[in-house]
């Protein structure tokens, strides 16, 4: 009996993809990710020492991939890292946009330069990602063949998080920048996806570093008591990996999630179910 090869259904052999933010932590585990199950990858991140020791690494474990530097607010830099992905690999046919800088601070103490620079990184330097993929992977782009792009939100981009006005307004807006590119690339068939991933606190530095913010602007009395309310707030009871978002990303990015777009894939523990 023949039917769809579920098989390989979540193989991504022969395609080329691009991760932003990927020297370390999830965009790093993401890379690996993507690699495994057979794409070549381009890691990018402004952060050049580590991200090439990051890919140094992943070669040495059997991986395609190669390396930029890449400040995702600087639309030329965009251009260039689609281009190497194209010239390095042969196309693109998957984007990551992982970068992401987050600030805490209450509102009345958040700085106007905290706040826009918090959104030029997570939803301007999400919009050229989008705007320069579709581009190149568009019919008669420099890759053409269609392709998924996923975007990095957050949980704290469906519901409000103390302290954290400028990430929630930027990672809500890159929700519904998803949705309005998911919705314009179906409609003048491009044959491009667009889906966003709503991660809640995965155990990486910034995911620590989001625990211990609570301690520094006095709302928790310390590490430990800050983290104990996080986990309380999550009904799987334990924080998320970055394996768990990897696996998410290898969803959106295949053949799996075909007729898949302008979703949002919550990866959270149920912390925005309850």
């Amino acid at each position: 009996m023949k039917g769809f090869d579920y098989g390989k259904a979540f193989r991504l052999d022969g395609k080329v993809a691009l991760v932003t933010g990927a020297a370390r932590g999830l965009g790093a585990e993401i890379a690996r990710a993507l690699a495994q199950v057979g794409a070549s990858v381009l890691l990018s991140d402004v952060m050049e020492e580590q991200g090439r020791d990051t890919a140094a690494r992943l070669r040495e474990a059997g991986a395609s991939v190669d390396f930029v530097r890449h400040d995702v607010t600087d639309e030329a830099q965009w251009e260039h890292a689609v281009a190497a992905a194209v010239t390095r690999f042969g196309g693109l046919d998957v984007l990551v946009n992982n970068a992401g800088i987050e600030t805490a601070a209450l509102i009345t103490r958040c700085t106007v330069e905290d706040f826009r620079r918090t959104l030029d990184v997570n939803v301007v330097g999400t919009f050229l990602g989008i705007k320069h993929a579709v581009q190149a992977m568009s019919p008669g782009g420099s890759s053409g063949r269609g392709g998924s792009i996923i975007n990095l939100s957050s949980a704290a981009g469906t519901v409000g998080v103390t302290t954290h006005a400028a990430y929630c307004t930027s990672k809500g807006a890159v929700r519904l920048l998803t949705k309005a590119a998911a919705v314009e690339c179906g409609q003048l068939k491009t044959g491009i996806r667009v889906n966003s991933i709503h991660p809640a606190v995965i155990r990486t530095k910034m995911g620590d570093d989001f625990i211990r913010y609570f301690v520094d602007l006095g709302l928790a009395p310390d590490f430990a008591a800050s983290e104990a309310a996080f986990l309380a707030a999550l009904p799987m009871g334990h924080f998320g990996a970055t394996d768990d978002v990897a696996s998410a990303a290898i969803y959106l990015a295949s053949e799996a999630s075909k007729w898949v777009t302008g979703a949002e894939l919550a990866v959270d523990g149920g912390f925005t179910a309850a």
